[in-house]
């Protein structure tokens, strides 16, 4: 594979950099959404550099069924590669340098079941932190029974409840 392309996807538009196996820039395009697929299936396979997010993961396993290998960096990591201002075009071309780095460490792509599983421990973590909040609250209210008017007036709920 001798052309490898930096990716740098958004909410609707993205931005592809491409260069040759001379390192060479042959490709600086923006795309949008609807033409990112039909863009790739034109292109004979390459490698294709992505910034790792919850997303990235979708277009992974798109770009793959065309036939190209796909590799997902963390943004953390691809960030040391950016040369100048950050903008989306300069985001690519680091993309692009960083995924041909031999040290560089990647993201598995995920199947859409190991996503929605995340997405379940992630809910869960969150309604677990979101309930003991709610529950040192209600002790922080019963520990000052000393003050209860204080609560009272600064709560417009019954005095049956802050009672309990």
């Amino acid at each position: 594979m001798g052309t490898t392309i930096g990716l740098d996807i958004a909410k609707s538009t993205f931005q592809v950099h491409g260069v040759d196996a001379a390192g060479d820039v042959i490709l600086r395009r923006r795309l949008t959404r609807a033409r990112v697929v039909p863009f790739f299936a034109k292109m004979a396979p390459c490698l294709v550099g992505i910034e790792a997010c919850a997303t990235s993961h979708h277009w992974a396993r798109d770009l793959r069924k065309l036939g190209h290998e796909v590799r997902l960096m963390p943004p953390s990591y691809v960030k040391a590669y950016v040369k100048r201002q950050k903008n989306d075009t300069a985001d690519a071309e680091a993309i692009c340098e960083a995924v041909t780095r031999p040290t560089m460490r990647f993201v598995e792509v995920k199947a859409p079941e190991q996503q929605s599983i995340m997405v379940l421990h992630g809910t869960r973590t969150m309604l677990i932190r979101q309930r003991i909040q709610f529950a040192r609250s209600r002790l922080q209210l019963n520990s000052s029974e000393a003050r209860p008017s204080l609560y009272r007036a600064s709560f417009p709920i019954s005095h049956k409840v802050l009672d309990r």
